[in-house]
């Protein structure tokens, strides 16, 4: 009797994710560092809790359609986030622009991978003791940024990507997020509960949940309409590459909904973390990315065991970081081998390369080259993060729905919703989605600017 092969691959059948492996991998990519390192500064610049309910809306009427959609596409298609729009019954057009989708979680992963390596530094400074040996908290962040050593950690980040990738769907990316996505879960909660016991951390609480409507601008919807985008990893292919490794059994629906509430349950906890810190160590809430890096440490040098608990923390966001970092990286690789029919090892490192050399000019623009930290309003890493976040993903996501709404004859069956909840999906992909994306190009590109 012989033992049947444990490789998918060599048993004829398609590398696949498990029902909870695939939910556990698609929150693991929205629970990165947009929740964490993005959210609480946008939202403290933009009036605090009433930005976070904006962040809502747009979750739901814009994020989670175009979410079941890309799933819906992935699964039907089985391909790479290009190709599967052709191979789910679309025109060679629809292959062409969803290239795009490609491109696009590259250029992110190119400046992902360098805050990832942010967070490996700290942990180990944390574990040490050395970051706590000096109360500068910002200077010394400041200092590590515009130095050469993030291009040291940004290489350990991606080489740690590349070692998950290369294992496949079920053995690397599945495995991964299984272990450590509820582990980071726990400690987070653990953390929140420490930050809202902080002395003065009541004035925090009631800025992140007590609404300021007056502070709200048609800026605030377009940065709250990126960030649904953003966090819930859409337009660039992740989703709709994931899609395409999901058993044919597993109900999508419902699925849209556990990434969607996942993603929103971090979003609020990450806020009830920071907030609160911030207020009680008197740091402004909208001072910047450099958040998470100065609030925290003083949070931790303030309490028993910082220096081990601080550790901790960084080393389960850095986690959290290379889960999103690890599906960027998913996308592209799997273009390569649907495209070129190349092998997974030979498309993680090509792509891994490639990420490092591009990202160079991120890693150096915050000071130590002089070019880069000054291009007009912004350096060189904040215009990647503006042209991505702000451009790329929405044109990613109204291809998508243009293709499943108006174009695709399977979405019905593809997307395995009733009828009711079936027109209504597809009246948010036909009417209001698009409507709202392209405003937000039009805005950002100078054509139409909101009042």
């Amino acid at each position: 009797m012989t033992t049947p092969p444990k490789n998918p691959a060599a048993s004829g059948k398609k590398d696949q994710f498990s029902s909870a492996g695939f939910i556990l991998a698609a929150i693991g990519s929205s629970v990165g560092l947009g929740n964490m390192w993005k959210f609480p500064y946008i939202t403290g610049q933009n009036g605090g809790a009433a930005f976070f309910l904006l962040f809502i809306v747009c979750l739901i009427v814009i994020g989670l359609p175009v979410l079941l959609a890309e799933l819906a596409i992935g699964r039907a298609g089985r391909g790479s986030a290009a190709t599967s729009f052709v191979k789910a019954g679309g025109s060679k057009m629809f292959g062409r622009l969803g290239l795009l989708q490609v491109i696009a979680p590259f250029l992110i992963l190119t400046f992902y991978v360098i805050v990832a390596g942010w967070t490996l530094h700290y942990a180990v400074q944390s574990f040490s003791g050395h970051l706590f040996s000096n109360p500068d908290f910002k200077g010394q962040f400041n200092t590590f940024i515009g130095g050469y050593m993030p291009i040291v950690w940004q290489a350990i980040a991606i080489l740690i990507t590349g070692i998950v990738v290369v294992k496949g769907i079920s053995g690397g990316i599945e495995k991964f997020n299984k272990v450590l996505i509820p582990g980071m879960i726990i400690l987070l909660i653990v953390m929140m509960i420490r930050a809202v016991s902080l002395p003065g951390a009541g004035e925090g609480v009631a800025f992140f949940l007590k609404p300021d409507f007056s502070k709200l601008t048609p800026e605030s919807a377009l940065v709250a309409l990126g960030h649904a985008f953003f966090s819930l990893s859409l337009g660039m292919g992740i989703l709709l590459t994931y899609g395409a490794y999901v058993d044919k059994r597993q109900p999508l629906g419902t699925a849209t909904i556990a990434i969607g509430a996942g993603d929103l349950i971090y979003a609020f906890v990450a806020g009830l973390i920071i907030f609160p810190t911030t207020a009680s160590f008197g740091i402004e809430p909208d001072s910047g990315p450099s958040l998470v890096f100065i609030a925290l440490p003083a949070a931790f040098s303030a309490m028993p065991f910082g220096a081990f608990f601080g550790g901790l923390f960084f080393v389960l966001l850095a986690i959290a970081a290379l889960t999103s970092a690890v599906s960027l990286l998913e996308v592209p690789v799997t273009y390569l081998m649907d495209r070129w029919k190349w092998g997974r090892t030979k498309s993680v490192v090509v792509i891994s390369v490639f990420v490092l050399l591009i990202g160079l000019p991120s890693a150096l623009s915050f000071g130590i080259v002089p070019g880069l930290s000054a291009m007009g309003s912004k350096n060189f890493f904040d215009w990647l993060d503006f042209i991505t976040s702000n451009i790329l993903l929405p044109v990613g996501g109204l291809i998508t729905t243009i293709f499943a709404g108006y174009f695709w004859k399977g979405a019905a069956e593809a997307a395995g919703l009733k009828s009711g909840w079936f027109r209504v999906w597809l009246f948010m992909l036909r009417y209001v989605a698009p409507i709202l994306v392209l405003l937000v190009l039009l805005d950002t590109t100078g054509i139409l600017k909101l009042k």
